[in-house]
């Protein structure tokens, strides 16, 4: 029996071949091409954006605590102080910290709790760079509720930071505001100035006063840590400390209870006080009002009522003392000195004086319309008689007066510290009123020159640079507020004044306050003393106000202080207005200098 065998069965397989070489070459290249763009991309990030990336790296790593540096202290010219520091917390943050998701919690929360714009505060983080690694003050002088309100909120506040900073203190407020100034947080503009000398953002910078002309002696160097954080920002360990370094002290020529003596004389008058040693032009005291309190600017933020202060329709930032206005009958100290040292007048010369000159078609009158009789050099500055000094002022002609207005220091600064801040006043002549009036100069323009009125402008310090002419014999000072060892010679120049011309300015500045219009300056409670008044025609609107000037010193004989008093707009006379506060502040200064020397002044 045969067996049938079934047919093997074939399994029949389909292979496919067309493509695959291409499917391989495809894999090849795309793997190269992989490849070769995480090589140039790896390549890219470590050697182009390798720097920067690594700076941000290390910024999340590491911060900088910056440590501001203590200002130098600035005391008077026996030791008191005047300017110090005291200590507030202020808020830091981390540039980068905007950038976070947390953001739109920290934000919101600190608008509210420091009363600052969200706006304002990003705007000072993107001034630093996302990529800093310092932080970044956002506020400062907090108040015990906003920092109960930042412990409270603490777990929200993430990057958010409170420091003890130095901030400026005046003790004595407003009475040395104009002397002093006050310091404020840089500006933008002034930060893009001063980086180059070290500043930084949120770094405070003396705005006017002492505080501006010695900034940088009273600045000192800023210092801080370099601090290892972790991820969540808290610090590891210190890499690295510089220590801040304080500026450096400073002492005025400043005395502080002659300075609260002429505040408290000039009191709520606009004008301006101004003492100096006659000898170096050392200034004493110099008050200006309305005056300000520079403890202000060491907020945060100014309110309402502060900018209010600071920013009045009197302008109460203006330092009056270095401001110009018409020196008025002061002046005919510099009249007399020309006429004297021109040659064309001699000591003995002896005027008739009028109620009034007719002077090229013009009518100059007396002050008190009468005229004095025939008067001398002593006896027309002792009356300061108007039609006197008209005929020395025409006999010396504008070239020669003018010359000697620019010897006693007209017309130009000081020298004084506050460079920004005193004007240099006004001597007008031919150049002058060509270009402002396109006119020539008339022998009228003399005469008004020759007592101190028309367009001649001078400072109180100015006035009392002059004043100090006569009381040290014939030098002009330079007025400084840097206290020093420095000779008296050093800040003083010899006008080579003849010395009978010396003799008779101060006769006749000795019989003003003797005799004449400064009898109330003749008192037994203070030394004899030498001055000059006056008061200058001006105008407040359309109202007739004048000026009020006294200038004087003392003792007459061998004067140790000049002291000018200027009251704007007062409307009253040298003799009436100015001269009083003079006396009360010659009152205080002697019986602190002679204790028992002199009367004390009865209780007023």
């Amino acid at each position: 029996m045969t067996l049938l065998q079934p047919p093997p069965i074939s399994v029949k397989k389909e292979t496919r071949t067309v493509g695959r070489s291409f499917q391989s070459l495809f894999l090849i290249i795309f793997t190269l091409s992989m490849t070769t763009g995480i090589a140039i991309r790896l390549a890219y990030l470590q050697i182009v954006e390798g720097p920067k990336l690594r700076q941000r790296a290390e910024a999340n790593r590491i911060r900088i605590i910056p440590k501001q540096p203590e200002r130098g202290n600035i005391f008077d010219n026996k030791g008191k102080l005047l300017a110090s520091t005291r200590y507030s917390r202020s808020v830091y943050l981390w540039p980068m910290a905007h950038t976070k998701r947390s953001w739109s919690i920290v934000a919101p929360r600190l608008e509210k709790i420091l009363g600052i714009p969200q706006e304002e505060i990003e705007k000072k983080l993107e001034e630093a760079g996302a990529n800093s690694s310092s932080l970044i003050r956002i506020a400062r002088d907090l108040n015990e509720a906003q920092i109960t309100a930042l412990k409270e909120y603490e777990n929200e506040l993430q990057n958010v930071e409170i420091h003890t900073d130095a901030v400026r203190y005046y003790p004595h407020g407003k009475e040395l505001a104009h002397v002093l100034g006050y310091t404020r947080e840089l500006t933008p503009e002034q930060l893009n100035q001063k980086k180059d000398e070290g500043y930084q953002l949120g770094d405070v910078i003396g705005q006017m006063g002492a505080e501006k002309a010695y900034e940088k002696i009273l600045r000192g160097e800023w210092g801080g840590q370099q601090v290892e954080v972790d991820g969540a920002g808290r610090p590891l360990r210190v890499l690295g400390e510089k220590q801040a370094k304080p500026g450096k002290d400073l002492h005025l020529t400043i005395d502080l209870d002659l300075q609260k003596s002429a505040a408290n004389a000039l009191g709520d008058r606009d004008g301006a006080i101004v003492a100096i040693d006659p000898k170096n032009g050392a200034v004493l005291a110099m008050v200006s009002h309305p005056t300000f309190d520079p403890n202000i600017f060491s907020k945060q933020k100014l309110s309402q009522k502060d900018w209010e202060m600071v920013q009045g329709a009197d302008h109460p930032l203006v330092n009056r003392a270095l401001s110009a206005f018409p020196p008025a009958s002061t002046f005919k100290i510099v009249t007399a000195t020309a006429g004297l040292e021109s040659g064309k007048f001699s000591p003995s010369t002896v005027l008739q004086t009028y109620g009034s000159l007719n002077i090229g078609g013009t009518r100059f009158g007396e002050w008190n319309h009468a005229g004095f009789g025939s008067l001398g050099f002593v006896g027309a500055l002792q009356w300061s008689s108007d039609t006197f000094f008209y005929q020395i002022g025409r006999g010396v002609g504008g070239p020669t007066l003018i010359e000697w207005t620019h010897k006693y220091g007209f017309g130009k600064k000081t020298g004084f510290e506050f460079v920004n801040e005193e004007a240099k006043g006004l001597v007008p002549d031919e150049i002058w009123k060509q270009k402002v009036w396109k006119m020539p100069w008339t022998v009228g323009d003399t005469i008004n020159m020759s007592i101190g009125q028309g367009a001649l402008q001078a400072t109180p310090l100015q006035a009392a640079v002059m004043f100090a002419v006569p009381a040290n014999g014939g030098y002009r000072v330079q007025p400084h507020l840097l206290k020093d060892n420095e000779q008296a010679k050093s800040w003083r120049e010899s006008l080579n004044l003849k010395p009978t011309t010396v003799k008779i300015l101060r006769e006749g500045l000795r019989k003003v306050v003797a005799e004449g219009t400064g009898k109330a300056l003749n008192q037994p409670t203070i030394p004899t003393v030498a001055g000059k008044s006056g008061t200058a025609e001006a105008w407040k609107g359309r109202v007739k106000q004048n000026h009020a000037w006294f200038g004087a010193y003392a003792p007459a004989d061998k004067p140790e202080i000049v002291i000018v008093a200027f009251a704007e707009h007062s409307g009253g006379g040298g003799g009436s207005v100015a001269a009083p506060m003079i006396l009360k502040i010659m009152e205080d200064y002697f019986q602190r200098q002679h204790p028992d020397k002199y009367q004390k002044p009865k209780t007023q």
